[in-house]
């Protein structure tokens, strides 16, 4: 068995919860806290403000347990409420004054459709060390809260498109869009951290 099924197996039962038990609750808790904590610490960069938000996105689960139909898992709707109090918190730092769903035009005109595949020359080990992936949070940061949560959700997180759409409650073409954008961002902001590296590691 592996460690998403032991997970599976483990969670409380939804009737449980919902009969208001609360060992079952607690448990709930212990189960996803850690990632809930991690997600609004990579989206706002902030150890106060991600409490904040972990102790906002249970309450506000307990308080709607009993609207919760099961359509989706319970991870994604805890995920879903984590996020949305991230983005509150972060729309209020940044407001959002142009839309992030536009088609990016190239220069010669051309929609740019194409998922970005590779960020650099650096193999896949060196790609994902911990120093890059602490440089890739601090830049993260730098990018809008839409493009943020994306980014979060689906190269940090690792969250498929349907995953992250239902989250976000929007598109999966939305959730494309927004990490194409974010990776481009991203690559532009990390262009010269990367160079080093790559110097570092291939230079004379």
């Amino acid at each position: 068995m592996n460690p998403h099924q032991k997970n599976q197996t483990d969670q409380p039962s939804l009737e449980a919860l919902k009969a208001g038990d609360r060992e079952a609750f607690a448990k709930l808790v212990d189960m996803y806290s850690p990632m809930i904590y991690r997600l609004a610490y990579r989206m706002l960069g902030d150890a106060h403000e991600a409490e904040d938000v972990l102790q906002e996105t249970f309450m506000n689960a307990y308080r709607h347990l009993d609207t919760f139909e099961g359509r989706s898992s319970l991870k994604t709707w805890l995920y879903r409420i984590g996020a949305n109090q991230a983005l509150m918190r972060l729309r209020k730092r940044t407001p959002t004054l142009v839309s992030v769903d536009e088609e990016w035009q190239t220069d010669d005109g051309t929609t740019m459709a194409r998922e970005l595949e590779d960020w650099c020359c650096l193999p896949e080990d060196e790609f994902m060390t911990s120093e890059v992936h602490k440089q890739l949070e601090l830049a993260s940061s730098q990018l809008s809260s839409a493009l943020n949560a994306v980014f979060t959700l689906r190269d940090l997180h690792g969250m498929s498109t349907r995953e992250t759409a239902e989250i976000l409650d929007i598109s999966e073409s939305a959730v494309k869009t927004r990490l194409l954008r974010a990776r481009l961002q991203l690559r532009e902001l990390l262009s010269e951290y990367f160079a080093e590296r790559v110097e570092e590691r291939f230079g004379d």
